[in-house]
């Protein structure tokens, strides 16, 4: 059963199901997919990791087929990280919807779970088609709510993982504080070898 729901924790009496399902969630669940889908080839069981992680219900049985298509899909999304404004965000996540996604429709998976939306076509489309629609979704309220894009791209060029910037705190150049010591430590040293005595 896969879900895609934006839901604000307030708004449903199982806390747990809807801080799962927020849109901050959801959104970093997309950025650690498009990640985890960058290799030259995505291992299915490191991909249903990274689904069980973000809630999805298990098990999660994905063929080499279903990574490979999810994987297009992670490459049309990191278009979205790499822009730079709310207007180049708002382009890209409007070709995706208009292209990718089918009208916005409720479900709770026959009873299965709270009411919430979905992009997709149908509750059994396939992963790839579940996986792009769920993350426009999520990025376009995040978009929508903030005026901003949502997220980068690392600025580390020894990274260039993608992740969600909004949230709490200053906004971020780097996908994490391993990958800003590590620029720090670099830009440091170079300043040191220009400054050092011939």
């Amino acid at each position: 059963m896969r879900y895609s729901a934006l839901v604000s924790p307030s708004h449903h009496a199982d806390g747990d199901w809807s801080s799962r399902h927020s849109v901050l969630t959801m959104a970093r669940r997309t950025a650690a997919l498009v990640n985890a889908l960058a290799a030259d080839r995505p291992d299915p069981g490191h991909t249903a990791e990274v689904l069980l992680a973000y809630g999805e219900k298990g098990p999660v049985d994905l063929t080499s087929r279903d990574v490979a298509q999810m994987r297009e899909a992670a490459v049309r999304l990191r278009e979205v990280f790499a822009a730079e404004h709310a207007d180049e965000a708002a382009v890209v996540l409007n070709r995706l919807l208009g292209e990718h996604t089918g009208p916005l429709r409720l479900t709770s998976h026959g009873g299965g779970a709270p009411w919430h939306p979905h992009l997709d076509r149908a509750d059994d489309a396939p992963w790839a088609e579940w996986f792009l629609a769920s993350s426009c979704l999520a990025l376009t309220v995040l978009v929508w709510d903030r005026q901003l894009p949502p997220g980068r791209i690392c600025a580390s060029a020894a990274c260039r993982n993608v992740f969600v910037t909004q949230g709490p705190g200053p906004e971020r150049r780097y996908c994490s504080r391993r990958c800003a010591t590590r620029e720090r430590v670099a830009a440091h040293r170079r300043t040191r070898s220009t400054e050092s005595p011939a």
